[in-house]
């Protein structure tokens, strides 16, 4: 009984692999350089320089607010929260970079027939390089 079951969970198994395997023979891969395309986005050094002015700003704060109330567990909560509000900020900041690197890698991905774009660092092997395409992309709308 146990060894039917392990034999019908091993062919299971076997149909799945041969199966994916099927379906990734019709996907195109891509793959990119998410951090060349950051570093090369038309605004990120201005955004950069966003980031580091709202950072000295809450750093200000911080101190600041630390300042003004006693006893370390209320200096640590402060601290907390004006790091979460930091945090918060730079995402809002980075936001319309990433929407614009999702919509290029899209518009390349698209125009060239890839059905899926990966992170080049956690491909061992295979896919083609579109990152340099994407930047020329980004570099569109400039």
């Amino acid at each position: 009984m146990v060894r039917k079951m392990v034999f019908v969970c091993l062919v299971a198994v076997l149909c799945s692999v041969v199966a994916s395997g099927v379906a990734l023979a019709d996907e195109k891969i891509a793959i990119i350089d998410p951090q060349k395309v950051l570093f090369n986005h038309p605004k990120f050094q201005e955004t950069q320089k966003q980031i580091q002015t709202m950072m000295d700003k809450k750093q200000q704060e911080t101190k600041m607010a630390m300042e003004a109330v006693k006893g370390e567990d209320e200096q640590r909560r402060v601290f907390l929260q004006k790091r979460q509000e930091a945090a918060i900020e730079e995402q809002k900041l980075m936001e319309s970079l990433f929407k614009d690197i999702d919509m290029a890698i899209r518009v390349v991905a698209q125009a060239k027939g890839f059905t899926l774009v990966l992170d080049k660092n956690q491909v061992f092997f295979g896919g083609t390089d579109i990152t340099n395409d994407v930047v020329l992309e980004l570099n569109k709308k400039k």
